[in-house]
């Protein structure tokens, strides 16, 4: 009698396990449909940092120089 229950309840974990797996995956398929927004804003604030300073030092730098003759 301790043979059937011991099955249920394997059984039992094994279901709780199997669902556990099926939210875990569908979790991660949510995360990637929706796509790597955080990493493309962080690439775009540096690319607009960079460019930032170009314009700074040409602005600061270079052009209170004046021209090469």
């Amino acid at each position: 009698m301790s043979d059937s229950n011991d099955d249920r309840n394997d059984h039992a974990h094994e279901l709780d396990h199997d669902a556990e797996h099926a939210a875990q995956q569908e979790a991660v398929a949510r995360i990637v449909r929706e796509g790597p927004r955080g990493a493309i804003a962080i690439a775009g604030t540096a690319v607009a940092v960079v460019i930032g300073l170009w314009f700074a030092f040409y602005f600061l730098v270079y052009l209170p120089r004046g021209f090469i003759h």
